[in-house]
């Protein structure tokens, strides 16, 4: 597949700390009033959607930020804003500055909590119409075992001494993700580091802010005290409410989304298609062509 050349962007948000910046990354015809926003996972940039924008740009103004804290976005002041509100907000703002009346949305993972909570708390955008979301690999119930999992390696300084070393790291923490070739594995490591000064020791970083393990290790505190199960309840509340057509992609092998889980999802609310894909954890990543056929089907169907 040839990859297009995106366009960069930014947008001004608003925290309870101050402004800080949204970068995002754009294909296709900025005039098309038809608007794909592509939201990533908790520790991953725009960039995981680059072949999937590609496939849809003829069809779709496709927009893919990095959220806050990550990529080429601004860090936040205070890490205690590292949360779904925030990220909610910022998104607001940002379809705001599209002129978006209607979007479509594809979440991975956080990407998908992001959507679903947008889209059903419709007083955040009330003049917002989501028409069809495509929730990858995320539900409202989360399995414990995958949030410990994650928060093994989130937030914690690690650095590299050449691109090689970065990609061993993904590769070896990101290996649900099935990938298959080793470009494939450098084309999602390099837009995730950066240049570590020489001060600091030179070689490379991560991109993120290593502070937003802090709101996260304070979840997972209170998962552990068993005080987690409003929060649960509140986001099924929010996907029972979404009024867009909705479909769930899960890798089959996935720890953090659970066929039941999934099933659940295609019984209530929305009553979302379910498409697994085999050989993936979590979570897909559409890089491969049959699992961004399944997208564009969905999202271009009538």
């Amino acid at each position: 597949m040839t990859l297009l050349t995106p366009r960069q962007g930014f947008v001004q948000c608003l925290s309870p700390a101050g402004l800080h910046r949204m970068a995002w990354r754009e294909w296709g015809d900025p005039s098309n009033p038809r608007v794909l926003l592509c939201v990533h996972g908790l520790t991953r940039v725009g960039n995981d959607f680059d072949r999937l924008a590609g496939a849809l740009a003829d069809r779709y103004r496709v927009v893919c930020p990095d959220v806050v804290g990550r990529g080429a976005s601004d860090w936040l002041r205070d890490p205690r804003h590292y949360g779904i509100g925030q990220y909610v907000a910022d998104m607001v703002t940002l379809l705001a500055r599209l002129d978006a009346a209607s979007v479509d949305w594809v979440g991975t993972s956080m990407g998908g909590l992001i959507g679903m909570t947008l889209a059903g708390q419709e007083e955040a955008a009330p003049r917002l119409k989501l028409r069809r979301m495509v929730i990858n690999d995320v539900g409202p119930t989360l399995d414990a075992a995958a949030l410990a999992r994650i928060g093994e390696y989130l937030g914690k300084p690690v650095y590299f001494a050449s691109e090689d070393e970065a990609i061993d790291y993904v590769a070896a923490i990101s290996a649900p993700f099935g990938l298959r070739t080793r470009e494939q594995w450098r084309e999602i490591t390099l837009p995730v580091i950066r240049p570590r000064p020489a001060a600091e020791g030179g070689g490379l970083r991560l991109h993120y802010d290593p502070r937003i393990g802090e709101p996260f290790r304070m979840f997972m505190a209170e998962a552990a005290a068993d005080t987690a199960a409003a929060g649960e309840a509140a986001l099924w509340q929010l996907y029972e409410r979404i009024g867009a057509r909705v479909l769930v992609t899960r890798g089959a092998q996935s720890d953090l989304l659970s066929a039941a889980t999934a099933q659940r999802m295609a019984d209530c609310g929305p009553r979302a298609q379910v498409v697994e894909f085999a050989g993936v954890g979590h979570a897909p990543m559409f890089m491969h062509d049959e699992q961004i056929a399944v997208v564009r089907q969905f999202l271009l169907e009538e």
